[in-house]
């Protein structure tokens, strides 16, 4: 794959039918019309179910959906990332799919289990972060709940691109829009945020702020509250690597390892 210095990319804030994967199936197809010459299409948490805890019904089903994101990634010509409910080894798991060219390239397991809605009563845990690389780009993926807990995201200068896909309710929209600016300040990285809007199964109001961020805090786009469509911008890494190098905050960050992650040395 040929390195590219930009990356378009478009996040999908829908309201997700709950627990109804062919509704939000089709939904999202509707959308992907409405969207030409992007490198990347960014879904929510969970968008083929809503954030449902009935994964005896609808994991088994997701591997159905696993085959749709490849479908979608050859006939569209863009990669697909996205979480579902997913069972392994008779475990449960919030994974994050990364797809392109018709085939699974890279997963990541959601670490930080949101325990208000019990859902480590429900699912295991990641155990491991997941950088990868994507045209040239240095990738990080995290789901929901993982944008409270900073040392997990830190940046030890692995990554460009931070990636959270979420469902976050709008009582606490307030901290999805700081902590997302900030993760993007902390770690001179570029970052997308992807929430659904509508309500879920539970009664629960989610109103999107679907965003994408500069590394220096500022929003390049955002989705209006309530509605339903795609944010879309063109990241330009020349531009992440000269305020790296200019202002080179990372390089006076303190040295401390993250839970799960390997030594590096810094």
């Amino acid at each position: 794959m040929n390195p590219s210095n930009s990356l378009k990319i478009a996040g999908l804030q829908i309201d997700l039918a709950w627990e109804s994967i062919d509704q939000n199936l089709e939904r999202i197809e509707g959308l992907l019309k409405q969207i030409e010459e992007v490198d990347l299409v960014l879904l929510p948490e969970m968008f083929s179910t809503g954030f449902s805890m009935n994964v005896e019904e609808l994991a088994p089903r997701n591997e159905e959906v696993v085959s749709w994101m490849k479908k979608m990634s050859l006939e569209r010509g863009f990669a697909v990332g996205g979480s579902l409910s997913i069972l392994e080894n008779e475990k449960y798991f919030n994974r994050f799919f990364f797809v392109d060219g018709g085939e699974v390239q890279h997963i990541y397991d959601k670490r930080h289990l949101f325990s208000l809605a019990k859902e480590e009563e429900v699912f295991s845990a990641g155990q491991n972060r997941e950088v990868f690389q994507f045209k040239g780009w240095r990738i990080c993926p995290m789901i929901c709940y993982d944008l409270r807990f900073p040392v997990w995201s830190r940046n030890r200068e692995e990554y460009d691109l931070l990636l959270y896909v979420a469902n976050w309710p709008e009582r606490r929209i307030e901290a999805w829009d700081t902590l997302l600016r900030a993760r993007a300040i902390e770690n001179m990285s570029a970052v997308v945020g992807v929430n659904r809007v509508g309500k879920d199964g539970n009664g629960i109001d989610h109103i999107g702020h679907s965003v994408i961020i500069d590394p220096m805090g500022s929003i390049l786009a955002q989705l209006d509250p309530w509605k339903e469509g795609y944010v879309l911008a063109e990241l330009e890494k020349e531009g992440i690597e000269k305020a790296k190098e200019k202002f080179g905050f990372l390089k006076d960050r303190d040295v401390f390892n993250c839970l799960g992650l390997p030594p590096k040395k810094e």
